[in-house]
């Protein structure tokens, strides 16, 4: 009769065991294969490091070569000037400076200078010593953090608690902070005051921001008025309480009639200061108006203008890297040399193929 009960079934633990071999199997693998990668990494490093022990002289010989060639066309070349200028957006016009910016440093490089000088409304004879134009935003991280704070101050609390600084300033662009600084280089001292402010009269001569601006001092030149009735019309009323309260009262006979405001010599006092508070607030209100009107009086301002007849600029830009001359040149010719030994390397392991073949 035991041959008729029923046989235990290891279906289940067998197939439970394959998939967890199939899982170790998979990770095994994987970690394999991450391996590989570092260790190929590692071998090409120490490879490179004794390609370039190897080769260590010629790109020696290279750098010398390249101090040298610097030094040479810091005393022999033709001196480069620089100039900075800090400008300050009382509007929107970020975008517009650097499209200008832009467009300047498109003309230079196609040597298109009767343009530029007929844009920049220059000496032609002046023009040609312009090399380059850059802008760049004048900001510190404690400004980025108080723009942060008042566009999180701007938005729903739901939505706020999504945004992050390092979010929020991927979307910030260079443009739009106020402060911007104009780097002019050129071959001759006398050309910078004139070029910026050309830069920055056309940017003021925009018809859009003209309009706007005429639009925000009306609408300043409104309030202050509307502000300057409602003090009159207070001080008037604070005539009316004094009198008031000036008045002779006669509380025995009752024979006069007394006036008082909200029925209570107390609340007359308050009411009294209250007028009073408010007058402050709107002398003060009044005082921020004016403060506006005279930001709003210029579109874009020039804040400091420094080194008006530029200073002697020694340095090349490598990566958005400023270097001296001399190590930019060094630089560039151990990176060419190096390119140049690598290709040969290359080529001669090619080479060991082919025979095979």
């Amino acid at each position: 009769m035991s041959k008729d009960l029923p046989q235990p079934q290891q279906s289940e633990e067998v197939d439970l065991g394959q998939l967890f071999k199939i899982i170790g199997n998979a990770f095994d693998r994987f970690f394999k294969f991450i391996g590989g990668i570092f260790n190929k990494l590692f071998l090409a490093f120490v490879w490179f490091v004794f390609f370039v022990k190897k080769h260590i002289i010629k790109l020696a010989i290279a750098g010398v070569l390249g101090l040298g060639y610097g030094f040479f066309k810091q005393i022999k070349g033709e001196p480069i000037f620089k100039s900075t200028s800090v400008v300050k957006q009382n509007y929107n016009t970020g975008e517009n400076l650097y499209r200008a910016i832009s467009y300047y440093n498109e003309l230079i490089a196609e040597k298109d200078l009767s343009t530029l000088a007929k844009v920049l409304d220059i000496d032609p004879t002046k023009v040609t010593a312009i090399k380059e134009f850059e802008v760049v935003p004048v900001v510190t991280e404690n400004e980025k953090l108080k723009s942060f704070d008042n566009y999180i101050k701007t938005l729903d609390s739901t939505i706020a608690s999504t945004i992050t600084f390092e979010k929020y300033q991927e979307n910030v662009k260079d443009f739009q902070h106020a402060n911007q600084r104009i780097i002019i280089k050129a071959t001759e001292k006398n050309v910078f005051e004139e070029v910026v402010s050309t830069i920055v009269s056309k940017i003021e001569d925009t018809e859009y921001f003209v309009t706007e601006q005429q639009k925000d001092l009306d609408e300043l030149t409104n309030l202050e008025n509307s502000l300057k009735e409602s003090l009159s019309a207070s001080k008037d009323l604070q005539d009316v309480y004094k009198r008031v309260l000036e008045a002779p009262i006669d509380n025995k006979t009752g024979s006069q009639t007394s006036i008082s405001i909200d029925n209570t010599e107390d609340k007359s006092k308050t009411k009294e200061f209250e007028l009073y508070t408010n007058d402050i607030n709107l002398r003060r209100e009044l005082v921020s108006i004016q403060r506006q009107k005279e930001e709003k009086q210029f579109i874009i301002e020039i804040v400091s203008t420094q080194e008006n007849q530029g200073t002697i600029d020694n340095s090349k830009s490598l990566f958005n890297i400023a270097l001296d001359v001399k190590i930019y040149y060094a630089f560039i010719l151990i990176m060419a040399t190096l390119m140049v030994l690598l290709v040969i390397n290359f080529i001669k392991f090619l080479e060991t193929y082919k025979e095979k073949i």
